[in-house]
């Protein structure tokens, strides 16, 4: 099974769509791990984004981030990565196809309500940065056996 790491954003949280979101991967079939509802602290929001630094669009990223709580959360499944990416939708609501997270409940990529993990290296490397090992939990969902064919 693989993991990745997801992020309600604050104008998610705020919003009221935490449960949304949550209830989409769990209809598809996912198994949260992890979950917490947080401020980020200035070095996990300098940690998270640590690629977008030197980009014009950083300050106003990093304010939006530090404006209010978070739901972070760890998936699990089969091709996580890649599963939730297409859920989640383009970054830019404007471009998200319908059915996807960003294309039915955000308009503007400023507030996309949304952050998920681009590939299972960045899924590690963001895990670690919001959960000790202790945090993520192994279990079985009772619906396993029915939703992957090798179980």
């Amino acid at each position: 099974m693989d993991r990745t790491f997801v992020m309600v954003k604050p104008d998610g949280v705020m919003r009221g769509i935490s449960g949304e979101v949550i209830a989409r991967f769990e209809r598809k079939g996912l198994k949260l791990v992890a979950a917490k509802l947080v401020r980020l602290s200035e070095a996990q929001v300098m940690d998270q984004y640590r690629e977008h630094l030197d980009k014009p669009f950083f300050p106003s990223l990093h304010a939006y981030i530090l404006s209010g709580p978070c739901l972070v959360m760890v998936w699990e499944g089969h091709n996580t990565v890649s599963v939730v990416r297409r859920m989640v939708g383009a970054t830019n609501p404007s471009e998200a196809a319908p059915g996807t997270i960003r294309g039915d409940l955000a308009l503007d990529t400023g507030r996309n309500v949304i952050h998920a993990s681009d590939s299972p290296e960045s899924a590690a490397r963001e895990i670690a940065i919001h959960f000790k090992d202790r945090e993520l939990l192994t279990y079985q969902r009772v619906d396993e056996p029915i939703i992957y064919e090798w179980q």
